[in-house]
């Protein structure tokens, strides 16, 4: 799911990785407003105080909501650079590079919140954005524009549209498509609600507090390994085919 792309990628690679992504982006998402009461997985609501500020003269208090829409942008920039600079390299899963430096992000910010009191949290908001920019940029590239995880107003806007849709058959004649893109949308939306449900569950009642991150990583990281796991099995047995044909 991490390394298919174009026309080898199908509906369930796209599910998978979209089940995974969005239950990590819902988990970031509640564990950073329970901690910092701020939103961490994307920046509308920070746009629009930042705005806000500037129409009132308030440019420095201004500046922190820049911080925060920055570091979503220079997330997305950096996975990005990633992807291209080591996408002439055929036997490195680029995608590896961008995902890795996502999970070190919430293990080292899961690991220090239980030594530390974090007394810049703005800095711990600035970095949970990066990350979540890192997430969105190269789930974009790897699924075409097709799967998006960290925020929920397109989603919700593109199901409602698929869903009107369905309505207009002689308009619209390539139904399967259609609906393999609402279950696609369908299943983000539940899995980030998940995600949030289970990081708020575990971060107030169990008290693993900003440890929830740690969670999130474990799950790409194993996903990560799961993935290059199936794929060294397929290697395997298309070599052995090989073999047995020549044979």
């Amino acid at each position: 799911m991490f390394r298919h792309q174009g026309k080898s990628r199908t509906l369930k690679h796209n599910l998978r990785i979209a089940t995974i992504l969005s239950f990590v982006a819902g988990v970031v998402n509640v564990s950073g407003y329970l901690a910092f009461k701020q939103l961490t997985t994307n920046v509308t609501g920070h746009f629009a105080l930042f705005i806000k500020d500037v129409e009132g003269f308030e440019f420095w208090k201004g500046t922190v909501y820049f911080l925060y829409i920055f570091s979503f942008l220079f997330g997305s920039f950096v996975s990005s650079f990633l992807i291209e600079k080591f996408k002439a390299n055929k036997k490195l899963n680029v995608f590896v590079l961008p995902t890795l430096l996502e999970c070190v992000i919430l293990i080292s910010i899961g690991l220090l919140s239980n030594f530390i009191t974090f007394k810049y949290p703005d800095f711990i908001i600035c970095s949970l954005l990066f990350a979540m920019g890192l997430q969105n940029s190269f789930v974009t590239k790897i699924s075409n524009a097709v799967v998006r995880t960290t925020h929920l107003t397109g989603l919700f806007t593109d199901l409602g549209i698929d869903i009107s849709q369905l309505f207009f058959p002689k308009l619209h004649h390539n139904r399967e498509k259609l609906k393999s893109n609402i279950k696609l949308r369908i299943f983000i939306i539940l899995f980030f609600f998940s995600g949030g449900f289970v990081a708020g569950f575990l971060f107030s009642e169990v008290h693993f507090k900003l440890n929830t991150l740690i969670f999130a990583a474990i799950i790409l990281l194993i996903s990560l390994f799961f993935d290059d796991f199936r794929f060294s099995i397929i290697k395997t047995r298309r070599k052995y085919t090989r073999r047995t044909i020549v044979g």
